[in-house]
């Protein structure tokens, strides 16, 4: 348990740093190149990268060592029996693929119109809108704390409009960020209903099939962009190549870190590394004095993060929580009657050695 929860601590940093250096990578981009679809995506090609990364940890740390092929094989169960196939590779990558793109996409065209800060918040209300998807269409448990919280995600989401006085740039930037954490949530809950659960080279493998559908079916839309000049640049050399590739190593080391940390630690840590990006983001964002925090915006973000928080509690919340509370009573009971029997203990001895029986009250 102390190991766990030391490799929590770390994971907790890394994801949160990783992935506020994301977006703050891509702040940096926006003021030379703005092309939100080109930026999609070249980082989610590299996504093909995560299976090579798992295997490699594969041969670093497991005694008896497979085949890249027969790793390979064994991780593609995720589709089936049968393994990946053609026709697979087609019906259960597409929709996934097409959402993720959805989300990435969404998540830095939210950025251009509002603060790393209001757009980190905002996307944690994914975790309300997977509730409320798994309740309607997997038949959930209902919950009513996490009614409340989603409850809390819809009032940040109005305040954090609120916050700029309802300005256009503001509204669509807030539709964007809650696109993007809508996407999210659909993509998880999609992601149960068909494929169910998976373990660390599962998700390597479906990832990398990921990237590789993006590289072969998608990469015609940068282009159509570049053509029609909806996202043009003057020539390759001039891309800023130093942050896309930043930008895209450290999603990449985001997306790894999600999945490590569920075999090495407690998955609720790996939520708690999510939300504390808020507050990195927001450090970040008033040492560069680009966001001011005026009251509705700072009541918003922490009614998010409150919300985003009280989705972590397991379904048995309510019953763990009276265990602990009887536990509590008893002990309190038990110390009580130690105080009471000490002092007739007392007595009685005291008793004996003066030659007389001593005889306490009830």
């Amino acid at each position: 348990m102390v190991l766990k929860g030391i490799w929590g601590l770390l994971i907790i940093l890394s994801v949160s740093s990783s992935w506020v250096g994301t977006t703050q990578i891509v702040k940096i981009t926006y003021k030379n190149f703005y092309c939100p679809f080109f930026m999609t995506w070249f980082s989610t090609n590299w996504n093909i990268m995560f299976f090579p990364v798992y295997y490699s940890g594969h041969l670093a740390t497991a005694q008896e060592k497979q085949s890249p092929m027969k790793k390979f094989r064994e991780c593609s169960r995720i589709f089936g029996e049968d393994g990946l196939t053609l026709k697979l590779f087609l019906k259960r990558t597409a929709p996934f693929s097409i959402l993720w793109t959805l989300t990435n996409y969404l998540y830095l065209l939210a950025l251009k119109k509002l603060t790393a800060t209001d757009v980190s918040a905002l996307f944690c209300c994914n975790k309300a809108f997977v509730f409320l998807l798994s309740w309607i269409v997997l038949k959930d448990r209902f919950m009513g704390v996490r009614i409340v919280a989603a409850i809390m995600a819809i009032t940040g989401i109005v305040m954090m409009a609120y916050a700029d006085n309802f300005h256009a740039d503001s509204i669509v930037g807030v539709a964007f960020a809650v696109g993007s954490a809508s996407t999210s949530a659909l993509y998880k809950v999609l992601f149960k209903m068909f494929l169910g659960s998976a373990n660390f080279g599962e998700a390597a493998h479906f990832v990398s099939t990921l990237g590789f559908f993006n590289l072969i079916f998608i990469s015609f839309t940068p282009v159509i962009l570049y053509f029609t000049k909806v996202e043009h640049w003057s020539s390759f050399a001039a891309l800023p190549w130093g942050c896309l590739c930043g930008m895209a190593g450290l999603w990449l080391a985001f997306n790894i870190l999600v999945n490590v940390g569920v075999v090495l630690t407690y998955p609720i840590l790996i939520s708690i590394g999510t939300v504390l990006s808020v507050p990195g983001n927001a450090a970040v964002d008033l040492l560069k004095q680009e966001v001011i925090f005026n009251v509705v915006r700072l009541a918003a973000t922490i009614i998010i993060c409150i919300g985003f928080l009280l989705m972590l509690l397991p379904e048995e919340w309510d019953e763990i929580t009276l265990r602990f509370i009887n536990s509590l009573k008893e002990k309190k009971s038990e110390e009580h009657m130690d105080d009471v029997t000490d002092p007739s203990v007392h007595l009685r001895g005291r008793g004996r050695a003066n030659g007389t029986v001593s005889i306490p009250l009830a």
